[in-house]
């Protein structure tokens, strides 16, 4: 069993949370934490600057010096039921993880910036479950992006005893219709090249018509429509659809 560093070190890894776009968003900590890393680590697609480092710009702007871009393998050129996706980002975060000790090891103060919150289908999770046994670690919760987006479709999520399900549209069709159906609220994510799917499965579960499509919530660029107005064009990573719930108004 790998021990858990003292209690009392400092923290050399943070997870820090960002929140879904816009910087007003980020909490307190957030934004000191970032002027003051020693180095700001974050994911991208090859080419691109990261999501998580394009929010961090409005607040610290760009910074050669202390920045460093952990650059994926693949996205979505291959599916992620096909094993060569699998074997491909495993030995991704083994690299990251070995890249990010070396620099811990130098007792250099890492942050690793997260869209979002890091515990909520994040990247970020992978590294720490590889380096949080070793280093002082610290999580840094934010604003989710699904609560974002409710907030700006001005579309309460639960009412009463609403029961919420956070679904990624990855799972099988049938799967997806069946836990639609026993569910008040939901909240789809993952939507890519599965809205058609997602589409199908709501229709299905009679849940179509309160499907709010929301993408980039909070951000300049946000789209906010009912489902049935989308194309079933290729949805963008920050997308989502909401089914708000119905249940006991007083």
């Amino acid at each position: 069993m790998t021990m858990q560093p003292p209690s009392d070190t400092p923290t050399l890894l943070y997870g820090l949370g960002l929140g879904p776009g816009d910087p007003d968003y980020m909490t307190v900590k957030a934004r000191r934490l970032l002027e003051e890393a020693d180095l700001l680590v974050h994911f991208c697609k090859a080419g691109r600057r990261g999501n998580a480092r394009t929010i961090a710009d409005r607040v610290v702007g760009s910074d050669p010096d202390r920045e460093m871009a952990l650059t994926y393998p693949v996205t979505t050129e291959v599916p992620v039921t096909d094993p060569r996706y699998g074997c491909q980002i495993t030995q991704f975060y083994e690299e990251c993880a070995e890249q990010l000790s070396a620099i811990l090891d130098a007792g250099k103060r890492v942050t690793v910036l997260c869209e979002a919150d890091p515990f909520f289908y994040g990247s970020f999770m992978h590294l720490w479950r590889r380096l949080s046994p070793l280093y002082p670690t610290e999580v840094v919760p934010a604003v989710t992006g699904m609560s974002a987006a409710w907030t700006h479709a001005n579309a309460p999520i639960t009412w009463g005893d609403d029961v919420l399900t956070v679904l990624p549209g990855t799972l099988p069709a049938d799967d997806l219709a069946r836990r639609l159906k026993a569910t008040d609220a939901a909240v789809i994510m993952k939507l890519g090249r599965h809205l058609p799917k997602v589409r199908a499965a709501l229709k299905e579960a009679g849940l179509e018509e309160r499907a709010i499509y929301v993408e980039r919530a909070s951000m300049p660029e946000q789209v906010i429509v009912p489902l049935a107005e989308r194309s079933d064009a290729t949805a963008p990573y920050f997308s989502m659809i909401i089914v708000p719930g119905i249940g006991r108004r007083l």
